[in-house]
């Protein structure tokens, strides 16, 4: 449900993050400015629908990097490592370098798909997939297994930053307005207010990762399944802080804020709930 009210905002998101690409500010034309203006141009160049674009590549991608997420920090905390000095913020991280790893593959269909539009307000490489899958089949064709996990070097570290960010300050906030009485403890209120906050922090640090992830997934390759614009993480961290400035780095962070604010409201909410039905099952009905 997340992802599927979500999903317009990662489209917009992975516009502004491609627009401009190595070029310094003010010298390529803007078709998307800012998250408002740049939804009507979606629509515009692609209809409704292209809103949803990458939406069963996204689907996808948040089952497997959630999935595999949430039992991880659920496993570390049944086990006692997040009460340790920076357990909760280590724990994040594994967790979600894990679920990076395991749901890379969707997120690179997902990020090649919400790019491709018509050639006048294209931004980024246009890789013409057809279908989810037929944008598997013809990465696995051409690159084999190895080429699935491509940009891979983005993913876990964005997710990581953004996972120990998220549910470290989730966890904080919400004991923070419970011990003061604002929320019961265990209600929807204090789940809310913990997610609210929880969506500044992960907006802020994550950003430039995500930047970068975007960039590392989308990257035109050769024959080999090499990028032909980046190496790797750190050369195009330095690659757009050189061409693009410092805030290139923070390219469609207000779409970034839009987006995990309620994505980690409601995600955060139906694992809290999922936990204390399995900490606490109810009886069955009559």
């Amino acid at each position: 449900m997340a992802c599927v009210l979500t999903n317009p905002l990662e489209v917009v998101k992975t516009r502004l993050q491609l627009q401009g690409e190595l070029q310094p500010p003010g010298t390529y034309p803007r078709p998307y400015r800012g998250v408002l203006r740049a939804v009507g141009a979606v629509c515009r160049a692609d209809g409704l629908r292209g809103l949803q674009k990458g939406l069963a590549a996204g689907l996808l991608y948040q089952g497997l990097m959630n999935g595999v997420r949430f039992y991880c920090y659920s496993h570390a905390e049944d086990a006692g490592w997040t009460g340790y000095p920076g357990g909760t913020v280590a724990a994040g991280a594994v967790a979600g370098a894990v679920g990076a790893f395991v749901g890379s593959p969707a997120y690179l269909v997902k990020t090649h798909l919400q790019a491709q539009t018509l050639a006048a307000v294209a931004v980024g490489h246009q890789h013409n997939h057809e279908s989810i899958s037929g944008a598997f089949g013809s990465i696995y064709k051409q690159h084999g297994v190895a080429g699935l996990w491509r940009g891979v070097t983005g993913a876990v570290p964005r997710v990581a930053v953004g996972s120990a960010a998220q549910l470290a300050t989730f966890a904080s906030a919400k004991d923070w307005v419970c011990e003061r009485q604002w929320f019961g403890e265990g209600s929807w209120a204090a789940v809310l207010a913990g997610g609210m906050v929880s969506g500044v922090a992960v907006a802020v640090t994550m950003t430039p990762f995500d930047v970068v992830s975007t960039r590392l997934y989308n990257q035109p390759v050769d024959a080999e399944g090499a990028g032909k614009l980046y190496r790797g993480f750190w050369d195009c961290v330095l690659q757009i802080s050189s061409k693009e400035g410092l805030l290139g780095l923070y390219k469609g962070i207000g779409a970034v804020y839009l987006r995990l604010g309620p994505h980690t409201v409601l995600s955060l909410f139906f694992w809290d709930e999922l936990r204390k039905m399995v900490q606490h099952p109810q009886p069955p009905g009559p």
